[in-house]
């Protein structure tokens, strides 16, 4: 069966706006990278204590990096610093934290929700409880703010925390 001329165009057009629209969403998400990586170098600059330096002297400085980035010998030494020091900050943040399980008896308002996910928390839908890792102390804490329970999952005792299946409010007294 032979298409007439203004269905073929039209099938034509339509097929050009998908093309376009294809090409719009690459070219948004490739935005959405590279706005990603800027946001990341941003954070890294700052981390380091770079960002107090006026703006000519970081950009002097990033020039003297990309002067040595030619050397694999360089980004190997700069590969390892980063990475043993990016172990050694999270070393420490996590120290002293162990895995914890916070249940509730009733719904938690949205303050109660946002605190708990401030302090790294997440909820459970299939086992109904919060989990996260934190310092015992700060869970037991948490839980006795609103009305729960806390139990440690491995380590338990460890950092002096509260033994398996404490209840905050008892723990405090």
């Amino acid at each position: 069966m032979a298409r007439t001329l203004n269905e073929r165009l039209r099938a034509h057009e339509q097929q050009k706006a998908r093309l376009a629209e294809a090409e719009a969403k690459l070219k948004l998400d490739e935005r959405k990278q590279r706005t990603r990586r800027l946001v990341e170098a941003g954070a890294l600059v700052e981390k380091c204590g770079l960002l107090e330096l006026d703006s000519n002297a970081l950009y002097g400085a990033l020039l003297s990096l990309r002067d040595g980035s030619d050397d694999k010998a360089q980004i190997e030494k700069w590969a390892a610093l980063g990475g043993r020091t990016f172990a050694r900050e999270a070393k420490a943040r996590d120290e002293g934290k162990e895995a914890v399980l916070l249940t509730f008896t009733a719904p938690l308002s949205k303050d109660a929700t946002t605190a708990l996910r401030k302090a790294g928390f997440r909820y459970s839908k299939v086992m109904q409880h919060w989990e996260g890792l934190a310092r015992p102390g700060d869970a037991n804490a948490l839980a006795k703010a609103h009305g729960g329970t806390t139990r440690q999952v491995g380590g338990i005792g460890e950092a002096g925390g509260q033994p398996e299946g404490t209840d905050a409010a008892k723990a405090a007294e």
